[in-house]
């Protein structure tokens, strides 16, 4: 067995390979392969008239196309070196995949919260992503390149540092670490705490409760049903019910025994398809809403599709043969605490699914509002949280000795983050040019 300063060892080794300073620099490669042709590759095997909305999601702003092209992301961290220190990926580490949502204690935690693209890979591209993110938010919101650059290193530096602090912990602690939403409060700007206050109020309304009354109404005969707003909610049709009823037991074997009791106290009452995110739009989405003791205990579960995750022609091969596995698998192991009903399943045509609440108190930041003290703050917030989950599934002893106790790296994907924040703006025109040529179909970003 190493010991912890063998393992510190490892990590200091790696930056001969890769040095902390070269993280700095983004130069595109030579066979870079067209943004636009990565994102119309992904177009094949999704919903065809759905396509278009995603476009349209994605053409509304520089921060909106780089939610939407994880893609494009992957296939530029991919052709660079990295520093082979391992962990679970989320894969898609933007700042609004961070958010709150409730334990099964029912405490509200800030965590990671979407894990569509999750894979082991270098830790290093999970904090590019989020640093990008930091950089083009500050941007659009109208700050300097200057105060963009400090987000993105207020960022860095809270993962390193916090990465630096779980080093120095034993297993169980670094396993019981999590960040409770309360906690937070203290540390948000005096301005800013009522919002943050409401907003934390907001996310504890959030629930199958209330969204029972949002989405459903009762029909002529007294039943609930959901209720449509295409094409973001249609109502299945006939025959996708019937086959969400044959695989609702494929589902239910993936959840552990205790589960499995509570969920079949609940019956099956209707399902709709669902629009969800912006990056994830065509790829197959259902919601189906359950009824427990009666009409006032509802359960709404969403399925999504899990395709590949975009990391995987760049990562070694996964553990996992089926993609709503990996996601799960992935998630369970990041997060500090996940939804008791996080389960994976196959559906028609050999499409892979993965199963969680609709609505557990989850809420997210307003990034687009936000003032660059207060978009400063979350950013810190938001890299805390990674170093977190990082640790949990990496070494995080052999990370931290990479890092170490400068601000080298922080700087180094500071300026990074400045960089690909331009290279994104390109490719962002990009689009909007092929929309506007009529090269690509776009429907409003609804």
């Amino acid at each position: 067995m190493t010991t912890p300063s063998e393992r510190a060892e490892r990590g200091r080794a790696a930056r001969k390979r890769v040095p902390r300073s070269s993280h700095g620099r983004w130069i595109p490669a030579s066979q870079r392969p067209d943004p636009l042709a990565v994102l119309e590759g992904q177009s094949v095997g999704r919903l065809p008239d759905l396509v278009p909305l995603r476009y349209g999601r994605m053409a509304v702003s520089p921060f909106a196309f780089l939610r939407g092209a994880a893609a494009v992301m992957a296939a530029d961290l991919g052709a660079q070196r990295h520093t082979g220190l391992t962990v679970q990926l989320c894969g898609d580490a933007h700042l609004l995949n961070f958010g709150v949502y409730a334990s099964p204690e029912r405490a509200l935690l800030f965590d990671v919260n979407d894990f569509d693209e999750t894979l082991p890979g270098p830790f290093e591209w999970d904090v590019k992503r989020l640093a990008a993110s930091v950089t083009v938010a500050a941007l659009q919101n109208g700050s300097t390149k200057a105060k963009a650059h400090r987000a993105a290193l207020v960022a860095t530096e809270a993962y390193r540092t916090n990465m630096i602090r779980l080093a120095g912990l034993g297993e169980l602690a670094v396993w019981y670490e999590r960040i409770a939403a309360d906690d937070v409060l203290p540390l948000v700007r005096r301005d800013d705490r009522a919002r943050y206050a409401n907003r934390l109020a907001r996310a504890r309304r959030r629930t199958s409760l209330q969204a029972l009354s949002k989405l459903t109404a009762t029909d002529g005969s007294g039943v609930r049903r959901i209720v449509e707003d295409p094409p973001l909610l249609e109502r299945a049709a006939d025959i996708d019910r019937v086959t969400i009823g044959k695989v609702f037991s494929d589902y239910r074997s993936s959840l552990s025994e205790e589960r499995r009791l509570l969920l079949d106290r609940y019956h099956f009452v209707d399902a709709a398809r669902k629009v969800v995110g912006v990056g994830s739009v065509g790829t197959r989405c259902f919601v189906l809403l359950l009824e427990g003791r009666d009409a006032g205990d509802p359960l709404f579960l969403q399925i999504k599709e899990a395709g590949p995750s975009v990391l995987e022609p760049y990562l070694a091969p996964t553990a996992h043969d089926h993609e709503g596995r990996r996601v799960v698998c992935g998630q369970r192991l990041t997060q500090a605490a996940s939804d008791i009903f996080l389960g994976w399943m196959t559906g028609p045509g050999q499409r892979h699914f993965y199963w969680r609440q609709l609505r557990d108190m989850k809420g997210s930041a307003e990034v687009e509002t936000m003032s660059p003290a207060t978009l400063r703050s979350y950013a810190r917030l938001c890299g805390q949280a990674l170093a977190r989950a990082h640790a949990r599934s990496g070494d995080r002893i052999a990370i931290a000795g990479y890092l170490g106790g400068s601000d080298v790296f922080d700087r180094s994907i500071a300026d990074f983050s400045l960089a690909y924040a331009s290279q994104n703006a390109d490719d962002y025109a990009a689009l909007g040019a092929a929309i506007a040529a009529g090269m690509v179909a776009a429907a409003p970003g609804a």
